[in-house]
């Protein structure tokens, strides 16, 4: 079989860039022990209201953290708990989330704010809210029969 001269040097260019590649990628997760963050925090889906900070959803002031505040929520059957939270403008925000029936999104309209709550796992997000308003808490991703009433809100106001 003939193969030109051109044919030859794209499939060694190719065959270098994916051994390339895949070198990178087998340094950054296994010599770096880079992982994806939902693997990081787990949580057993039936005591979720036993385990703290999952004890007391709501906003509570941090200290000695990058974070000013720390936000906790809970989504369960079409709703997530807290139903409406006040955060101070500008502060800066760790929103940790859990479930504790079925996949849920939660997505703040809005905001940068898009996480996937998996049953077993605890999903983080720092923001920092430097526009006062009112902020809907979605569910995008189909939960059920109630999924369209799943909502919450985030208001910030000035301090």
């Amino acid at each position: 079989m003939h193969m030109h001269k051109f044919e030859k040097l794209w499939l060694t260019f190719g065959a270098a860039a994916l051994l390339i590649f895949l070198t990178v990628l087998g340094v950054s997760a296994f010599y770096l022990g880079n992982q994806p963050p939902s693997c990081m925090l787990t949580i057993d889906p039936a005591k979720v209201d036993e385990t703290k900070p999952f004890t007391e959803p709501g906003l509570h002031k941090v200290e000695g953290e990058e974070w000013d505040y720390e936000l906790i929520f809970v989504a369960s059957a079409f709703q997530y708990n807290p139903g409406k939270i006040e955060v101070p403008n500008g502060a800066t925000v760790k929103v940790k989330a859990t479930t504790k029936d079925v996949i849920h999104g939660f997505s703040v309209a809005g905001t940068n704010i898009n996480m996937m709550l998996t049953p077993g796992f605890i999903s983080e997000y720092i923001t920092t809210f430097n526009k006062p308003g009112e902020f809907l808490v979605l569910c995008n991703e189909y939960c059920g029969v109630g999924h369209h009433m799943m909502n919450s809100r985030i208001e910030v106001v000035e301090q």
